[in-house]
């Protein structure tokens, strides 16, 4: 578990498109002037390299400006620099000083990476009840990975009542935003029937979009299924994944 939640918080980037020179002039100059957003943006350009080259610390200098002035996105990101120890010496406590910044404004991802810090223990006392207070707002925002994450802690009963048709309804909102994942556990659950009712033609579906985005342990539960399941059923799934696949595409 604790593997999942470092290799989810590494996951959240923000990807910031490329300006024209003359653009990042007119960036940096109003970042200069103390314009939270610029700042903010610019930031985030040295973070990535784009248009400048890529500086941790600087990226650091500029979340800070932007987070001081109470700018909910650079508030996570400076926290997500604390926490991967980039740009600055790596600090549980001051990373949780501002996801919370973030998290308090209503800052999705914050709200997910203090979910994951008390999940964790670090930089604060371990508290799986706190864990899924913060969990739960990202995602009721439509936070897939958090989503995903409060499946899993409802399957297993950490900080809330085991309830395995909770788990399956958050599933499914992360499995929708197609979250590999959370489309596994989702096929995990329609096979094992915990939370719904046994169906192999649907965790046949889940399990063969995951193993679409890559996840192997996915690919090969879905060998194991299908020496279960009869000529009817596959083509069943088989015509699920289609159509599941022509409403996810654009």
């Amino acid at each position: 578990m604790k593997n999942l939640f470092v290799l989810i918080l590494f996951s959240l980037i923000v990807v910031f498109p490329a300006l024209a020179q003359d653009e990042t002039s007119v960036l940096r100059t109003k970042a200069e002037q103390g314009e939270a957003a610029a700042q903010y943006n610019l930031g985030l350009m040295y973070a990535k390299g784009e248009g400048v080259p890529k500086d941790s610390v600087e990226a650091v200098r500029w979340f800070r400006k932007a987070a001081e002035q109470g700018q909910a996105d650079a508030q996570f990101n400076l926290g997500l620099m604390y926490d991967n120890g980039e740009g600055v010496p790596e600090d549980s406590v001051e990373a949780v000083r501002w996801f919370r910044k973030g998290a308090e404004q209503g800052q999705a991802e914050a709200q997910f990476s203090l979910g994951v810090i008390y999940a964790k223990g670090e930089g604060v006392p371990k508290d799986s009840v706190e864990a899924v207070k913060w969990f739960r707002k990202a995602a009721e925002q439509g936070q897939a990975e958090a989503q995903y994450i409060l499946g899993i802690v409802y399957f297993n009963g950490e900080g809330v009542p085991k309830d395995s048709v909770e788990a399956v309804r958050w599933y499914r909102k992360a499995a929708e935003q197609e979250l590999a994942l959370a489309q596994f556990s989702l096929g995990l659950s329609y096979a094992n029937g915990n939370g719904v009712p046994k169906d192999l033609a649907q965790a046949h579906m889940w399990l063969n979009l995951s193993g679409a985005k890559g996840t192997e342990e996915a690919k090969l539960k879905l060998e194991t299924l299908e020496k279960q399941m009869s000529a009817e059923q596959k083509a069943e799934a088989m015509k699920l994944a289609r159509d599941r696949w022509t409403k996810a595409s654009p």
